[in-house]
């Protein structure tokens, strides 16, 4: 079926099994550009979100809801995709922590219910190993050719955010 999603989009947000929150939350507020909007009282919960509306729970591992074995690094076959207003401010970000790429940065193009787009976009592992697609959707791609594919780049750039609490 061919159907667009109801209500525009899935309403997931994934819960992460991490082994120390306090090495994890650093990276995806300063480095992805999350905020924490939720900290559970012992510390061993968080709940980040975007402001272009991406979000992502930590959890402390304690044994509960494992399925399996946790052995890194975590989520294997598993691809957490964040697009973002800009990419920028996350590749300094990544550039100032000598923070290494599993890909990327690449353009690419992707089918979309909307048709074809384009997107800058790169692949990085979180401190407990789930691997984030970063990708910055950069437009409607109506024309073959490679040229366009390597024209497009992102021109913006931010500050770093800080993992300010609600």
């Amino acid at each position: 079926d061919d159907a667009p999603p109801i209500a525009g989009g899935l309403k997931v947000i994934p819960e992460l099994l991490v082994e120390d929150i306090s090495s994890s939350v650093p990276f995806w507020c300063y480095v992805l550009g999350f905020a924490m909007t939720y900290r559970g009282p012992a510390d061993d919960f968080v709940r980040l979100e975007r402001p272009d509306g991406a979000q992502v729970t930590l959890a402390h591992r304690w044994g509960n809801w494992e399925t399996g074995p946790m052995e890194r690094p975590f989520g294997r076959g598993v691809v957490l995709q964040v697009y973002v207003d800009d990419l920028a401010p996350i590749l300094k970000a990544l550039a100032r922590r000598a923070w290494p790429l599993v890909e990327g940065p690449r353009i690419v193009r992707r089918q979309d219910l909307g048709g074809e787009v384009l997107s800058h976009e790169i692949y990085v592992q979180d401190p407990n190993g789930y691997l984030v697609m970063i990708a910055q959707i950069l437009g409607n791609h109506v024309e073959d050719s490679p040229a366009d594919r390597t024209a497009a780049r992102p021109t913006a750039a931010g500050a770093e955010p800080a993992p300010a609490a609600r």
